[in-house]
């Protein structure tokens, strides 16, 4: 269910054009270059991340696996499924709900245990490694990202910094929430 609704959060933000999120930026980037779906472009990268888990001696759980292939599958669903509001200001509702849907995508997907994300382990090997804070290593990560993405033709936008503002908050929100259920 997690996974669901984080990958129903990102595809419905792509579809609010106000601008993805960073790997979203990327996979969207990606996509305009090879004519590969947003969705296979992000089960790509997804895939490269986890194998730069084994030069960090990374194990990835079978959540690992589960979020590669379903977030992908669900982003090009919501992608092929709904169309984007035609109102600027309905747009931008959108991109707001969508970071919502992330953040308690998130929150039930991390109480799981059932292994990180590709990203969020080359985050803890990355920064296990280097021994720089955890912040700085997440946000060199998520700003190489939406560099190239943007390089490569993604989106960023408005929507990229309500993203980035809000799914910390957003996550921790849910936390709170799905513990106590």
């Amino acid at each position: 269910l997690g996974l669901f609704l984080f990958g129903l959060g990102e595809g419905l933000l792509l579809l609010s054009t106000t601008g993805n999120s960073p790997w979203s930026v990327l996979a969207e980037g990606i996509s305009n270059l090879s004519g590969f779906t947003i969705g296979a472009s992000t089960f790509f990268i997804s895939i490269c991340v986890l194998f730069l888990w084994f030069f960090l001696s990374q194990k990835p759980g079978i959540g690992t696996l589960m979020n590669i292939i379903i977030i992908a599958v669900i982003i090009d669903l919501t992608l092929n499924t709904f169309e984007s509001p035609s109102s600027i200001f309905f747009q931008y509702i959108l991109s707001i709900f969508s970071v919502l849907l992330v953040g308690l995508g998130s929150g039930i997907y991390l109480i799981s245990n059932l292994g990180p994300g590709p990203r969020d382990g080359l985050m803890t090997g990355l920064t296990r490694v280097t021994n720089f804070p955890i912040a700085f290593v997440r946000a060199s990560i998520e700003i190489s990202a939406v560099l190239i993405g943007w390089y490569l033709g993604g989106t960023v936008g408005l929507g990229t910094l309500i993203f980035a503002l809000g799914i910390g908050p957003a996550v921790a929100a849910s936390l709170l929430v799905v513990n106590r259920i």
